[in-house]
C-alpha cells in the first residue's frame, strides 16, 4: 500500500511540474519565436533573456505555407511546409520576452517564426 501511494505521489508531482517548465524546456534546447511587429528603430521577435537571446546572434527565419492540393487528413499529414525566409541578427534584447533585429537576408514578415540553429 506504501509503495502505491508513494508512487501516486511521484505522479501527481511529475503532473504538476509539467506545465511550468514546458515553456522552459522548449525554449531552452530551440530559442525559437515569431516575429511580433516592428517598433521605430525595426523589427520585434518573441525571444528574449529567458529564451538565451544575445546581441549578436543570427537567427534563422520560417515561414509556414499552405501547399496547394495537400490533404489534411490524418494519415497524409499536415498540408502545411516551412519556406526558409531568410536571416535576422539581434541588436537589442529589451527584456526576458523580446528583442529587435534587423533583416541580414531574404524578407522575413510578421508571424515568421526564427530561431537559433544549435549544433
Amino acid at each position: 500500500m506504501k509503495v502505491v501511494m508513494l508512487a501516486a505521489l511521484a505522479g501527481l508531482t511529475l503532473l504538476s511540474a509539467g506545465p511550468a517548465g514546458a515553456q522552459g524546456i522548449g525554449h531552452t534546447w530551440f530559442t525559437r519565436g515569431p516575429i511580433v511587429g516592428a517598433d521605430e528603430f525595426g523589427p520585434v521577435v518573441c525571444n528574449g533573456k529567458t529564451d538565451g537571446a544575445d546581441v549578436g546572434q543570427v537567427l534563422e527565419a520560417y515561414r509556414n505555407v499552405r501547399v496547394p492540393g495537400a490533404s489534411a487528413s490524418k494519415r497524409a499529414g499536415t498540408s502545411y511546409r516551412r519556406r526558409f525566409a531568410g536571416r535576422v541578427r539581434i541588436d537589442h534584447v529589451y527584456d526576458d520576452h523580446f528583442a529587435r533585429v534587423t533583416v541580414t537576408e531574404g524578407n522575413p514578415a510578421k508571424h515568421d517564426i526564427v530561431e537559433l540553429r544549435k549544433n
